[in-house]
């Protein structure tokens, strides 16, 4: 993946967010940062400075609200900031807009939970199974 470490740290916590692990896998485990990593070698290669400054960017914010890389946050405290991300309530500075790449990475997210198993995301079919599609 053309993220650094810190990057994918931020990732992961993200997008577990936007699809958390309950009685399924949450996002991560699902495989959406495989799919990711696939579809920045491809679709999504043309915005993977807008995934890099964005997640930089949202580190920025947990550190300046909360002293914190966001991956350290309670989740209580992740959800409040993505939410404040999505309305544009952002107090640090951001190099690309805080409401577009929320929206690009709560898309991307979903598209990775719920794709084709052999694109790298809904490892073992697993969005399917909770969403009952397979036994349609």
């Amino acid at each position: 993946m053309k993220l650094t470490e810190q990057q994918q740290r931020t990732l992961r916590a993200t997008i577990d967010r936007i699809i958390p692990p309950d009685d399924y896998p949450g996002a991560w485990d699902a495989g959406v940062g495989d799919y990711l990593a696939k579809q920045f070698e491809g679709d999504l290669s043309a915005l993977i400075e807008v995934y890099s400054q964005g997640l930089t960017s949202l580190d920025g914010e947990a550190g300046l609200r909360h002293q914190s890389t966001f991956e350290e946050l309670s989740d209580h405290q992740k959800d409040l900031l993505l939410s404040q991300v999505e309305q544009g309530d952002v107090r640090a500075p951001w190099t690309v807009s805080s409401q577009y790449f929320f929206r690009l990475l709560v898309d991307t997210t979903a598209e990775g939970y719920y794709s084709e198993p052999e694109q790298g995301g809904n490892r073992g079919g697993v969005s399917w199974l909770m969403t009952g599609f397979e036994n349609t």
